[in-house]
């Protein structure tokens, strides 16, 4: 059997369900538990008991807002911070997100430009633009391409990663709600390229306007003959069908989602085999995240070569980065890739409102903390890498005095242990153990000198041996917190 509930209504096997925390929750004003909104927390009174609070939320994609609640109605900040924007123009126009609008802004024209391209044409002008993946890890688009083109056999499927999860970051939910087409064309662009006849879009929960967003841009296409049975004469119809995520920050790992898809409980898969060979109903699968294809029409209407000009060594093109609430200008902002983070600190986001910052955490949680003295780091792929940080989703959550680094470390290790999907040891056992040892500290109980060769043995367990990034993550900030705030996690084993 392929197939496949159908577009509007989502199953969810008994087996399965008990595995995510919002499947049968209902989201009205639940308090957002997210990084952004924790760094926040002194601005809410009332914060205190939320990270009690059940069932968890860890983030409802408005840091610009935080601390927020699933009620949060409050637009972000969008700014076009480049001469050459490819990915926010639109929105930061407020051109509506219909297809009357998409179409009067040259929507469309990629993808018939695709139509007349022989597929590994399409594949090349991608490897030539050096886009690479705006979701977490920064693999090269055109390589998975061309991957997913090279394997035999005619069922492939085209499935855009929705579920970002990272706290701190709202730059997909915003670019569904209010640009969902730029999307499909990237979908529609990619199926023609690889081969693909099916595509999904898997969209968490916690974001139930942008999936509202991304249906109705299906209907409106399909409507209009532009997806579904109507090949326009590329003889290779293709189809794309919206499934609701249930709550759960690991589906954004690839194969976890694909697991989501397929029905199963979603943890993380043993790689190889890779999605591109053999992914959802053991078919080659390209998996792509929302800004990522968000950045293929405008590759295929100006060229690969006129894209890689964008960007600084192998950081090619824009890349949309996300501030928090702390911030005093929060919001989204369209930049290129080599900008150092001083600039995009101080100039864009205005400094702190509170004060001087302590510290950033950027692209999500599960990735290191890069300190004030290494803020003139440039903003690149290898440039943050070489300093234990990471691009990741472009998320930024600065934090000042209010939060300390044991605070953010239980916090972090916290959020980790509770999202583990539970399949590989160490991060099953070795995220919660962890978050135990900062929780004793807090409490005023170290763990002594023989809990800090625990803590290093543990961490290194998590950076050698996990299956997926969320253990090697969780890794990668503690060390980091070792390497730039050693003072403060003495404290731990004093």
């Amino acid at each position: 059997m392929k197939h496949r509930p159908g577009s509007q209504a989502r199953w969810v096997p008994v087996e399965a369900e008990s595995f995510y925390h919002l499947a049968s929750v209902r989201l009205v004003d639940q308090p957002c538990q997210g990084t952004a909104c924790f760094v926040a927390r002194h601005r809410a009174p009332d914060w205190a008991g939320v990270e009690a609070s059940s069932p968890r939320l860890y983030c409802v994609g408005c840091c610009y807002a935080a601390p927020a609640t699933a009620a949060c109605q409050v637009q972000p900040r969008v700014e076009v911070a480049t001469s050459t924007p490819v990915v926010l123009e639109r929105i930061a126009s407020g051109v509506p997100a219909t297809l009357a609008a998409y179409t009067a802004q040259r929507g469309y024209e990629a993808f018939e430009q695709a139509i007349a391209m022989d597929p590994a044409r399409i594949v090349t002008e991608v490897e030539r633009s050096g886009l690479r993946g705006r979701g977490g890890a920064g693999f090269a688009t055109g390589r998975k391409w061309r991957t997913v083109r090279s394997q035999p056999g005619a069922g492939k499927y085209v499935v855009c990663n929705a579920d970002e999860g990272d706290p701190g970051a709202y730059i997909d939910r915003i670019i569904l709600e209010r640009d969902p087409h730029c999307v499909l064309e990237g979908m529609m662009i990619a199926a023609r390229a690889v081969g693909a006849t099916r595509g999904y879009v898997y969209v968490r929960k916690e974001y139930p306007d942008a999936a509202t967003s991304i249906r109705r841009a299906v209907d409106e296409a399909r409507a209009q003959g532009i997806l579904g049975a109507h090949d326009r004469g590329q003889n290779q119809s293709f189809d794309i069908e919206v499934v609701d995520g249930q709550g759960s920050y690991v589906c954004g790992e690839e194969t976890a989602l694909l697991n989501a898809l397929e029905g199963h409980r979603p943890e993380v898969r043993a790689r190889p085999p890779y999605p591109a060979e053999r992914g959802l109903w053991a078919c080659p699968t390209l998996v792509n995240n929302v800004e990522t294809l968000a950045n293929i029409a405008w590759i295929v209407r100006h060229g690969g070569d006129r894209y890689a000009t964008l960007g600084h060594g192998t950081s090619r093109g824009t890349k949309v980065v996300s501030l928090n609430s702390l911030f005093h200008r929060p919001g989204l902002y369209e930049v290129e890739f080599g900008m150092s983070m001083r600039e995009i600190v101080e100039e864009l986001g205005g400094g702190l409102e509170t004060g001087a910052v302590r510290g950033m955490l950027i692209g999500g949680p599960l990735a290191g903390i890069l300190p004030p003295h290494l803020f003139d780091t440039r903003f690149g792929f290898d440039e943050l890498h070489q300093v234990g940080a990471a691009v990741g989703h472009g998320g930024i959550v600065a934090f000042d005095e209010h939060t300390s680094i044991l605070e953010l470390a239980h916090h972090v290790f916290r959020f980790g242990a509770a999202e583990s999907c539970g399949k590989c040891t160490p991060c099953r056992i070795g995220a919660p153990r962890i978050a135990d040892f900062f929780a004793a500290a807090l409490a005023g109980q170290p763990a002594g000198t023989g809990g800090e060769a625990e803590w290093r043995e543990t961490v290194d367990t998590l950076a050698a041996t996990s299956l997926c990034g969320h253990g090697s993550g969780l890794a990668e900030f503690a060390h980091s917190v070792l390497t730039y705030y050693p003072e403060q996690l003495s404290s731990c084993f004093a």
